[in-house]
């Protein structure tokens, strides 16, 4: 009996001295190994994840670290995995890092401090898609109108009544319907609605689709007095612009005007600072190549990857803006002691 518990505090012993050791370079260094959580792999954050991991692998041998991409359901779920650890970086909405850090939702009902912001990444714009024969030219036209608004519980109900509290309306001054935004092109299509609300990325496959039928569409300017005042309240959310190259079968014939939140690169203060300052200096200092690797890209700016935050910014990103001059850019209200 001795002997068995003898081999078994040796095999603790030997289990205990490997745990946390990292491959060593040739250097000598020690490898940090990273993961950063994205979502499904036919979506944007999963791209997005690859190309951040590829730029700061390519400075493996400088910076010590290895990054690795791990497919995930999405927001919630990635920022429950840096606050639990099991995640070292997440792409999240802004909104539900606003509502995780300040414990302001279901999933979070204590504020959760330890979040931080790196940047943000993509904006997925509140669009509104209208037919021509609705007469729905602005903002203010869907008044009375039959509006698709999103399934109850959605992150697309939620954006889009937030839209209709801005004009100072309730849902009833719309005919509302709440069915699942991918349904949407085949209703508009067959004359049951008027228009519909879609938070998405672009270009998006479904507002193609709408846009291509018999019937003719446009994408509504998102835009105004009250849509300011929104943007005031809801610092989650950032003016964004929809390119009209992206959809030249609807009847617009310029980029259109609209708000939306931000695919955000979230992690948490128990990140260390010289690998947040790792990966935010990699994106940035190769701005134009990473603008390359994904449509969605084509209306980042660096100006605009610093708006739309809505938790502090980790200490390690912040070290960089100051060196690079963008610090400009980033709210006092972000920058913490």
């Amino acid at each position: 009996m001795k002997k068995v518990f003898l081999i078994a505090i040796t095999l603790v012993a030997v289990a205990l001295l490997f745990t946390g050791c990292g491959k060593t370079q040739a250097n000598g260094t020690k490898v940090k190994y990273v993961t950063i959580g994205t979502g499904g792999v036919t979506g944007v954050y999963y791209p997005t994840g690859g190309a951040i991991s590829r730029m700061v692998n390519k400075k493996s041998s400088e910076y010590g670290i290895k990054a690795t991409v791990e497919s995930t359901a999405g927001s919630v779920y990635n920022i429950n995995g840096v606050l639990s650890g099991e995640l070292d970086f997440g792409i999240a909405q802004s909104d539900r890092q606003y509502l995780a850090y300040n414990g302001k939702s279901k999933e979070w009902t204590t504020p959760q401090t330890e979040l931080r912001s790196v940047f943000s990444i993509h904006p997925e714009s509140i669009t509104l898609i209208a037919t021509e024969k609705s007469g729905i030219k602005t903002i203010k036209d869907i008044k009375g109108k039959h509006i698709n608004l999103g399934p109850a519980g959605s992150g697309n109900l939620v954006n889009a009544m937030d839209i209709i509290k801005a004009m100072g309306w309730k849902e009833g001054d719309v005919k509302a319907e709440h069915i699942k935004p991918v349904e949407s092109p085949g209703l508009i299509q067959d004359g049951r609605i008027d228009g519909f609300f879609y938070t998405v990325g672009h270009p998006n496959g479904n507002i193609k689709e709408a846009c291509a039928g018999r019937i003719k569409v446009r994408l509504v300017d998102i835009v105004g007095p009250q849509i300011d005042e929104l943007l005031s309240t809801h610092p989650y959310y950032a003016k964004t612009i929809i390119p009209h190259e992206f959809y030249p079968t609807s009847t617009n014939d310029k980029d259109t005007q609209t708000i939306g939140v931000k695919a955000t690169l979230v992690t948490s203060t128990k990140v260390s600072e010289d690998v947040v300052y790792a990966i935010t200096k990699e994106v940035f200092d190769n701005f134009e190549t990473f603008k390359t690797l994904h449509p969605a890209y084509k209306v980042l700016t660096k100006q605009n990857m610093l708006e739309g935050l809505s938790a502090p910014i980790h200490k390690g990103a912040l070290k960089y803006y100051k060196e690079s001059g963008l610090i400009k850019y980033i709210k006092p209200s972000l920058i913490l002691p």
